[in-house]
């Protein structure tokens, strides 16, 4: 959906652009010549409606001429320098809330072809923390968040019992690898967070995430989520967990000639992690983000509405306004 109006809205600033042109160099001058000719006729009554008649510009162009410069503006801006994003989703709670409104930096990987996605100037690359918007690997039309965790030759293990991850750095050549980037958790504590389930029968599935006191109690069908601080590098995020919940291990991304729940990211890819761990369908599941499929850095929540995935907002959340770490 974000490539088509992409490709709607470069289609539409192409024919708008090139109609402004045809209006400035050419249809402009030849009504001009026309009201000149006339002028050069003769002065009475019926060649001044004549020239009135000859100088008008035609409706359609009027209002083409004048969308041009908006949609100009609109397209730079969303292409190459800032571009909009709604959270539609828990996975990076809680981080990033469902409502959030956030503003994503398009030229912090490279300024890129809006279509295509090549890079058309280097302007630098994801650091190990990062927030970062990309196209889903398995599904190019969707575009996902995540926090970036490994880097090109990083070596990425997750303990789904501890729901703790090790990242070594500069394992792809097969040489032995750095040392363990410094990696550390605070205490697990409860979190103000309450996760709902819905039960349909044998299975259950997340209704919804609310934010109840700690003093509150909770509803019957909820569960008060766990949450602490992960630093990774220098940069130092809360991350979600779900008591008692278990990562459906059999669906993690098995990469060949790697022991199971350990990956080395290969050159020109990354390793993406959900800040909510329970609640995040990442690399984990399906593999490494490729460079090209980089959108760019989530910078900062311009609005934030209150809401539930799928459902109508019920509020405004002004107090989350400003940037994100």
């Amino acid at each position: 959906m974000a490539n088509m109006f992409a490709l709607l809205l470069a289609i539409a600033t192409l024919v708008t652009g090139i109609i402004w042109c045809l209006e400035r160099l050419k249809w402009a001058p030849a009504r001009q010549a026309k009201v000149a000719a006339i002028d050069t006729a003769g002065g009475d009554l019926l060649d001044n409606n004549a020239q009135q008649k000859a100088a008008k510009q035609p409706g359609w162009i009027e209002h083409t001429v004048s969308i041009f410069p908006v949609l100009a503006l609109v397209f730079i801006m969303r292409s190459f320098i800032y571009e909009p994003f709604q959270i539609p989703s828990g996975s990076m709670m809680p981080t990033l809330l469902i409502g959030d409104f956030i503003l994503v930096e398009k030229y912090a990987y490279g300024i890129k072809d809006p279509i295509s996605l090549t890079t058309l100037i280097p302007t630098g690359h994801p650091k190990r923390g990062d927030i970062a918007v990309f196209k889903y690997p398995l599904n190019p039309r969707l575009d996902y968040i995540k926090r970036v965790i490994g880097l090109p030759g990083d070596r990425v293990s997750y303990d789904p019992v501890s729901k703790e991850v090790t990242v070594q750095p500069s394992c792809s050549s097969g040489n032995t690898c750095e040392s363990k980037l410094v990696m550390t958790y605070s205490t697990l504590l409860p979190s103000e967070l309450v996760q709902t389930f819905r039960f349909l029968g044998n299975s259950e599935s997340s209704a919804g995430f609310f934010q109840i006191p700690l003093d509150r109690e909770i509803p019957e069908e909820g569960i008060r989520l766990r949450t602490r601080d992960e630093r990774i590098g220098s940069v130092t995020h809360p991350i979600l967990t779900v008591p008692g919940a278990h990562d459906q291990l059999s669906s993690y991304y098995q990469q060949p000639g790697q022991s199971f729940g350990v990956w080395v990211v290969p050159e020109g890819h990354y390793f993406m992690m959900g800040d909510n761990r329970d609640n995040s369908a990442d690399s984990r599941y399906w593999g490494f983000v490729p460079e090209r499929n980089l959108v760019g850095k989530a910078t900062a929540i311009w609005m934030s509405f209150d809401k539930q995935e799928g459902e109508w907002p019920t509020g405004v959340r002004l107090n989350r306004i400003g940037g994100i770490h």
